[in-house]
């Protein structure tokens, strides 16, 4: 059977992570539910991972995506990992109601896991009934969907299945199974697994196994384990920076929720800002505002220290030695993260060219929409209408409590402007490629699940339909692209777990 391609409605199953040694997993098959149906199929992710889209919408694949039915080929696993909670270490978490079904090569040749969540019971669950609701489900199937459409690195949704039976949380709620596509579920945490338990052998093989997978630019280096720690540093700071670049709060960012590869992953409670405040929070659990907006280049830093950690033992065999080799990467993390935040505001400025003021430009500009409540998407796409006809401006003014920040920087911002080369015109398009118009609304997202819950899909469908082209003006959905009006105001969002 060829990988990545379409072979009478089979997937292509190359499973790399299950011929790693016992210890890195729990193998067992996910545990039936009453009676699946299909909610939501991604059908253009489907083509592009080499499966037939209409075969997961017969019973035997919708059967498959609900884990009623193994497919041929799969070697369904739970995978163990540890973490920093909260910045309180847990020596075992692992994949308590998650299934990694297998591996798929896609069209393009890159290695995608397949994994169900809400698929039942693992012997990591630690007492959960190892199920999802349907809200959690659609909303990672919203959130990560835009992710793609933006242009940021995460983990994708497949497809959401209903599985017939309840889930107790707060209170009875209806359960789903959502099929995840990662580049892999390898973790900070992964690691942590295995130094908790001194186990340097199996931290070997793990950075085998992420560098064959993930960084092959760094199997050549003569300190594979150095190279690597540098190249994930560098991944987590482009991703980070593209976080603030729309105004993404992840909301818990524990080392077992960060991607080896760089990707977003396990969204939970996460939320897009609307108004501009820095240490905005959202999550119901994170109490003190450990993960707020503004504190998370800080978290990412912190989180990457604590793989450093893990890896002492193979980066040299004197402890100090190795400490000063992983400190020296992780110095590397503020200036891969300020090159790539300031160069993306500098992008949602309009600004093709570096200036050494560019970075207090755009302070000031944030400082203003801190001080007069203005929304953070809307003065961005905004401000590219404002680039092209400077009638833009009255618009912008009216995103903003009170104008007096805001007119005593657009002086300076046109100046700056006219120092491009572009016309107005083709600023104002360079800004609509960076700035979207759409992001996943709480209140929005909200409303989508709500619907949902009581059995309308419409809400659910229409939202992921804006949100697939996110830098267009889509005629007609001028609603999506509004603030919450007071009533709306999501003020906290919950994990579902």
């Amino acid at each position: 059977m060829t990988l990545g391609t379409e072979t009478r409605g089979a997937i292509a199953f190359d499973n790399s992570y299950a011929r790693l040694p016992d210890r890195f997993y729990a193998r067992l098959a996910p545990t039936p539910v009453a009676a699946p149906r299909l909610l939501q199929l991604n059908r253009a992710l489907a083509q592009e991972l080499g499966i037939e889209p209409q075969s997961l919408t017969t019973p035997e694949g919708v059967a498959v995506l609900a884990g009623n039915r193994t497919p041929e080929g799969a070697e369904p696993l739970a995978q163990a990992y540890a973490g920093h909670q909260f910045g309180n270490f847990v020596p075992q978490l692992g994949d308590g109601r998650a299934i990694l079904l297998g591996e798929v090569v896609d069209r393009n040749g890159v290695r995608r896991d397949i994994q169900l969540k809400g698929s039942g019971p693992t012997p990591f669950s630690r007492r959960g009934d190892g199920r999802a609701a349907l809200g959690p489900v659609l909303r990672e199937y919203i959130v990560s969907e835009a992710f793609a459409a933006l242009g940021i690195p995460a983990t994708r949704s497949l497809a959401a299945v209903a599985t017939g039976e309840a889930v107790a949380r707060e209170t009875m709620l209806p359960g789903a199974v959502l099929t995840r596509i990662a580049s892999s579920h390898v973790r900070v945490g992964t690691f942590q697994f295995f130094a908790a338990r001194q186990d340097t052998e199996g931290l070997r093989a793990l950075v085998d196994y992420v560098v064959a997978r993930h960084y092959p630019q760094a199997a050549g280096s003569a300190n594979v384990a150095l190279a690597l720690l540098e190249a994930v540093i560098a991944a987590q700071a482009r991703l980070v920076a593209r976080w603030m670049h729309v105004g993404f709060i992840h909301g818990v960012m524990n080392t077992d929720n960060m991607s080896i590869a760089g990707e977003t992953i396990d969204f939970g409670p996460c939320a897009f800002m609307d108004h501009f405040d820095p240490m905005k929070v959202y999550s119901s659990i994170d109490a003190r505002g450990r993960y707020a907006y503004g504190n998370q280049p800080r978290i990412a830093a912190w989180n990457l220290a604590r793989l450093a950690e893990t890896l002492l033992p193979l980066l040299a065999p004197d402890q100090q030695a190795a400490i000063a080799l992983g400190q020296a990467a992780l110095d590397g993390f503020k200036p891969h993260f300020d090159a790539a935040y300031q160069a993306g505001l500098r992008a949602k400025l309009g600004l093709s060219s570096e200036a050494e003021s560019d970075s207090e430009l755009a302070d000031a500009l944030l400082e203003a929409m801190a001080q007069s409540g203005a929304d953070f998407t809307l003065v961005f796409r905004k401000l590219g209408d404002a680039a092209a006809m400077p009638a833009g401006e009255d618009e912008l003014r009216g995103l903003f409590n009170t104008s007096a920040g805001l007119d005593a920087w657009l002086p300076r911002w046109r100046e700056r402007l006219s120092r491009e080369g572009d016309g107005p015109e083709a600023q104002r398009d360079a800004m609509h490629r960076v700035n979207p118009a759409f992001i996943p609304r709480n209140h929005l997202v909200e409303e989508a699940l709500a619907a949902a819950e009581g059995g309308d899909l419409g809400p659910f469908e229409m939202l992921i339909g804006v949100l697939a082209r996110p830098f267009e003006d889509q005629p007609g959905k001028a609603r999506y692209a509004l603030p919450p009006k007071p009533e709306e105001v999501v003020q906290q969002t919950f994990c579902g777990t």
